[in-house]
């Protein structure tokens, strides 16, 4: 005997199995990704609650000019166990006291007369509605499992109206429609268009949405209700009809009628609503349309392979979806770092970012960048994070700074050699410079003999040339600061939570600041002796070099007298006895030189040669004993396990404890991740299976649904490929289930989790392509 749901009372062979969508929707997916789904949509008074009821046998509230103030959400799932769960799925603005709250929400609903009227009213009130608060974005989720239902999930919307009434104000459609058209426009979701035949097409704003949201009509079903109420014959009649056998407008899912339940007959049972639908279609201008396409014993199953067929389509870019939702709420996750609420988790937190800190700061002054973080040295970021390396091209720098603008004026020869190499450096003859230098001792003599000179005027000559010095040092010791501090920040923004990275960084910065200061202690030190003290050496080279520039200039002056004395121009080049006589007496002879000038120059070549030695010592020293030993060395422990040892609990909550926001941030993620690695998991189940079939497809000659005069027998063979499915049997795709081998109530219920034949599978399989680990169908 069947029952209202059009199932069969023998429940033997119904295939309790539960489909994707709804394992999928268990794992609370839907708040994050559109799941294929059926909304149910339509003017007010158009018939939804009625469809509804005719679909699930629950009792919808149909009182007329009643806009429902939230979306419900009607999963209906086969089981041999009935029983109706019901919840609120709370709203995105809801705080976590308000989710909670709408979490613990419940209801009981009367199996034998199952009527939702009530819920919704008590729903309302959970959900705060009134009149300043008219709408939700809450969801009503009701699960009612039974024999007789099918695999299937809609969601009902308010109806879309203009005029305002007394229980709903004109200024509410607007947001109402806003609600209707957000769950209509998801690629994903099946519009069911529920038009009133009691109202003209044309006036009804849901076909307008659906026309607009979805232009080439590829998942918009027409649902065409209360045609008992058009004049047999008429225009509107004629017109309806022709909706239905889709060719008014066209939907690539056509439409299909309901009959529904009048004022007069709102209390007439289940059984006696289908009996009387099924006698209007069987008479009348409504019998030419196809039995598929009428009534609410076709609607059922029709509306289940429909959602199959959106979900086995949408599999690959759900997939998809999942998987880049999952790596997004990892990223997050890896930012939000661990938990920080007590000062335990506190501490183990800041010396775990310590350490690793003191690690990649190691190597980055070190110079081993094998770690990730280094990047590649092409990019202008992986080159400032080598700090050993910046550190040696900014001392290359200042060495060669120092050589070329570290004297106060270069003295150049009087035939132009020997150029300072820098613009920025005033030059000045050898001989003016002798010349000021000669006047400087007339005014410096001590008891010197003549000839001679004070040794204090090589200490005042070599001050005033180097004075340079200290600003060049002071650019070299900033930049290599900034490059420190640039550095040691990047480290901070690796190892630390993005919340947690200031004030981790103004620890380590005082600590690179007392350093720094360290580095300006050392500096004036190395430098006191060359600004301020008498030139001191011991270095064999300071007579090296005065010897060297004493030869220099004696070479070029015998090479000027010689020149002036001969022609070198002449082709030929020859010396007689009386050229070859003055020639040696130019080698040998002793200028009868100024006693001042001689001391002056003297005094020069000595100030050029102390130069030259002290240059280079004040190079190495401010390298080695001013940035390495006082900065570079001393880097990696500027914030290590000793450092965190002297932080008390409230220092160190200041540094990691974590905003409410975060800790809110962490919890939404981890519970988000926690549910898209089930729904991922469903959805590589359901992949291996689909691929089994695809490889039993590969195998076995399918023969032609239509052609079939009897069903094959069925059987296993021993490799435990299926042999010969017949097309009545469900083929299991949830894991851990077995196909059921009996035959179901009917054929066009047998499903593969969503309710597939195995015989509409086999075809769907063979349009089957493979796509990215998935499969995509045509």
């Amino acid at each position: 005997m069947e029952n209202s749901n059009g199932g069969a009372g023998d429940i033997q062979g119904l295939d309790y199995k539960p489909p994707v969508q709804y394992k999928l929707r268990l794992t609370g997916i839907t708040r994050y990704i559109d799941l294929p789904q059926i909304v149910v949509c339509g003017d007010q008074s158009a018939g939804k609650s009625s469809v509804l009821e005719a679909i699930s046998g629950i009792r919808f509230p149909t009182k007329d000019n009643l806009c429902t103030r939230f979306a419900t959400e009607l999963v209906l799932r086969r089981d041999e166990n009935a029983g109706v769960k019901v919840s609120i799925i709370p709203g995105s603005n809801r705080d976590d006291h308000e989710k909670q709250r709408l979490s613990e929400f419940s209801h009981e609903v009367d199996m034998n007369s199952p009527d939702i009227g009530g819920l919704i009213e008590e729903a309302k009130q959970v959900m705060g509605l009134s009149q300043t608060k008219v709408f939700s974005s809450d969801v009503l989720r009701v699960e009612f499992q039974g024999v007789n239902q099918p695999h299937l999930t809609l969601v009902d919307l308010p109806g879309l109206f203009r005029a305002g009434s007394r229980e709903q104000s004109e200024h509410e459609a607007p947001i109402v429609h806003q609600m209707v058209r957000g769950y209509m426009e998801q690629p994903r979701s099946i519009i069911l268009a529920v038009v009133s035949a009691k109202s003209d097409f044309a006036l009804q704003e849901v076909t307008k949405y659906a026309r607009e949201l979805d232009p080439d009509g590829m998942r918009t079903l027409g649902l065409i209700t209360k045609p008992d109420t058009l004049s047999k014959d008429s225009d509107s009649e004629v017109a309806y009809i022709a909706m239905a056998q889709n060719k008014d407008v066209v939907f690539r899912l056509g439409w299909h009628v309901l009959r529904n339940r009048s004022f007069e007959t709102r209390d007439v049972s289940a059984e006696a609503r289908d009996v009387e639908e099924t006698r209007f279609f069987e008479s009348g201008a409504w019998a030419s349309l196809n039995p598929s396409t009428v009534g609410i014993r076709s609607l059922k199953p029709r509306l289940s392979n429909i959602l199959r067929d959106q979900i086995l389509q949408h599999l690959p870019s759900l997939h998809s979806d999942v998987l880049s939702g999952i790596q997004d709420c990892e990223l997050r996750l890896k930012q939000l770092g661990e938990a920080r609420s007590t000062p335990y988790e506190q501490r183990r937190h800041l010396q775990r970012v310590s350490w690793k800190f003191s690690v990649l700061m190691k190597a980055s002054v070190d110079g081993v960048y094998s770690d990730a973080f280094f990047g590649h040295a092409k990019t202008e970021e992986g080159r400032r994070k080598r700090l050993r390396a910046v550190v040696q091209n900014g001392l290359e720098d200042f060495a060669e700074d120092v050589r070329i603008k570290g004297h106060a004026q270069a003295i150049t020869e009087d035939d132009g050699e020997h150029d300072s190499g820098s613009k920025q450096v005033s030059t000045i003859t050898r001989t003016a410079y002798v010349a000021s230098v000669k006047e400087l001792m007339r005014h410096n003599r001590g008891i010197e003999l003549s000839g001679t000179f004070n040794p204090s005027i090589i200490g005042e000559l070599f001050r005033e040339q180097c004075q340079p010095w200290r600003e060049i040092v002071a650019n070299v010791q900033n930049s290599i600061l900034q490059s420190t501090r640039w550095t040691a920040r990047a480290i901070v923004e690796e190892v630390a939570v993005s919340d947690t990275v200031d004030a981790i960084f103004a620890l380590v910065d005082r600590a690179i600041e007392n350093l720094g200061r360290n580095v300006n202690t050392k500096v004036e030190e190395l430098l006191r002796p060359y600004l301020a003290g008498h030139p001191i050496t011991y270095n064999h080279y300071l007579i090296s070099n005065v010897q060297h520039i004493q030869a220099d200039r004696q070479r070029r002056a015998l090479k000027e007298k010689i020149q002036n004395e001969f022609n070198p121009s002449r082709a030929a080049f020859g010396l007689n006895d009386a050229d070859l006589s003055r020639l040696i007496n130019i080698v040998v002879e002793r200028e009868e030189a100024d006693m001042g000038d001689y001391a002056s120059q003297l005094a020069v070549d000595y100030m050029q040669a102390y130069y030259k030695v002290a240059m280079k010592n004040c190079v190495d020293d401010v390298s080695i004993h001013a940035i390495e030993e006082q900065l570079v060395r001393n880097l990696p422990p500027v914030f290590n396990s000793d450092v965190l040892e002297k932080l008390d609990d409230a220092q160190v909550a200041n540094l990691v404890a974590e905003k409410q926001s975060s800790a809110i941030d962490r919890a939404h993620n981890e519970e988000k991740l926690s549910n898209l690695v089930k729904a991922s998991q469903e959805l590589q189940r359901l992949d291996r299976h689909l691929l089994q079939l695809h490889v039993i497809e590969s195998h076995e000659a399918i023969p032609d649904i239509n052609e079939q005069s009897e069903p094959p027998k069925t059987g296993l063979h021993t490799d435990g490929h299926l042999d010969h499915l017949p097309s009545n049997l469900s083929v299991g795709v949830s894991t851990g289930v077995d196909a059921v081998t009996s035959p179901p109530s009917s054929a066009v219920e047998a499903e593969v989790d969503v309710g597939y034949p195995a015989q509409a599978m086999r075809k769907k399989l063979k349009k089957g392509r493979q796509s990215g680990g998935a499969y995509s169908y045509d």
